[in-house]
């Protein structure tokens, strides 16, 4: 196992009640990312996770995508036995999740942080006994109105966000590349300037 590995983990509940829910903008990152490279998902029961090892092209870095099954508050529990067994740092593995203090269509790439009561990030976090993983927030906004937080990531997109969803999937997907390919700090100025 190298050190040019990363593990890219989509954050997100798994099950077609929660496919379309804004929580599960990290699933569908990395399933742009797969399709992109040809992959296929495998269920692994050992880790309870979908993973896809593949190459961001020819010869190119390994990538292992993961999509947990351990539902959002637990993901690390994927995350962790995988990143051991490729002898992956905290510092090589990227965390794809919804942000809502971004608003709806925006990206922002950084590294360490807080996790700002995503119980997805703590978990990752409390496994990889690290902040410093890089992160790729995909911004899905403030509820409207007095709308709860929690019922709100737990409901579908907008009919007015899914006009332009399936671009702000493969945005977020190009930003994975870039901080895999370029380096965080290079993709912050790509992504976090932008609109």
């Amino acid at each position: 196992m190298t050190d040019s590995s990363t593990i890219v983990v989509g954050l997100g509940n798994p099950g077609p009640k929660y496919a379309a829910n804004r929580h599960n903008v990290g699933f569908m990152v990395a399933d742009v990312l797969a399709q992109r490279v040809g992959g296929r998902f495998a269920v692994s029961r050992k880790v309870r996770a979908e993973v896809c090892e593949t190459r961001l092209g020819v010869g190119g870095p390994r990538v292992i995508l993961v999509k947990p099954l351990t539902f959002m508050n637990l993901s690390g529990e994927s995350v962790g036995p995988l990143a051991q067994y490729f002898g992956i740092a905290p510092e090589s593995v990227i965390a794809v999740h919804d942000e809502l203090d971004i608003p709806y269509g925006q990206l922002r790439v950084k590294r360490g942080g807080g996790e700002g009561g995503h119980n997805g990030l703590r978990s990752l976090t409390k496994v990889l006994g690290s902040k410093d993983y890089a992160r790729v927030r995909f911004g899905i906004g403030r509820p409207p109105g007095r709308q709860d937080a929690a019922g709100y990531v737990l409901k579908d997109f907008a009919k007015a966000e899914r006009a332009d969803l399936d671009l702000n999937l493969e945005l977020a997907a190009d930003a994975v590349e870039a901080v895999i390919e370029k380096g965080v700090e290079a993709a912050q100025n790509i992504f976090n300037a932008a609109k």
